[in-house]
């Protein structure tokens, strides 16, 4: 990677940046990163990697832009691979699975971002991420309803949240066991617990 970095177009540079942090923070409290350690992890200079960023915010925006449009993409891809709101569910939910486990820094960045005590852009951007997501959510879990899948008495928001914290308890295990292939392995088993809770009777498997 270092040699290949140093001769890349403005634009193909600015993703290695990314692409960098995101790697440094799978090993790394993502808060310890410094732009020197980004430099070095992409055998540039500081004076070189801030011809493309202005500072470390500047950094970290991108990454959050990074994360946003490829999750929220594979999200609606999955969300688009079968008629059934349960199955889209599902499908949503082994599809954020399997890109913390090939990208286990975002979700220490996110986690790093939305504890920070001041209002900065990057945590907007995180804010603003897990909205989209949760929107997405909510409409599957209406459709659901709709289509006589899921109870009909289920409280929307509250499973939506429900989805999204059970994705962050199983992040969460993974990082403290040290893990990060434990988190594919449970996800199954985990998410048919959530499925039962929030299915028709009927349609409980």
């Amino acid at each position: 990677m270092n040699q290949r970095t140093k001769h890349l177009p403005a634009d193909e540079r600015r993703i290695a940046t990314v692409e960098a942090v995101v790697e440094l923070a799978g090993k790394q409290n993502p808060s310890d990163i410094t732009t020197t350690a980004i430099a070095q992890r992409m055998g540039l200079t500081q004076g070189a990697l801030f011809r493309h960023f202005p500072n470390k915010d500047a950094i970290l925006q991108a990454v959050m832009s990074w994360v946003t449009e490829r999750l929220l993409a594979r999200v609606d891809k999955a969300a688009k691979s079968t008629s059934s709101p349960i199955e889209a569910l599902e499908a949503i939910f082994m599809t954020h699975i399997g890109f913390v486990s090939k990208h286990p820094g975002v979700p220490r960045m996110l986690f790093g971002e939305l504890q920070r005590s001041e209002d900065t852009l990057p945590k907007q951007m995180a804010q603003t991420l897990s909205q989209h997501y949760g929107e997405r959510l909510c409409r599957l879990l209406e459709a659901g309803k709709a289509q006589g899948e899921l109870d009909p008495a289920l409280d929307v928001k509250a499973a939506a949240l429900l989805f999204l914290g059970t994705v962050q308890g199983l992040v969460m295990q993974s990082l403290i066991a040290g893990d990060v292939a434990r988190i594919r392995h449970d996800a199954p088993n985990v998410f048919a617990i959530y499925r039962r809770g929030i299915s028709r009777m009927e349609n409980t498997k």
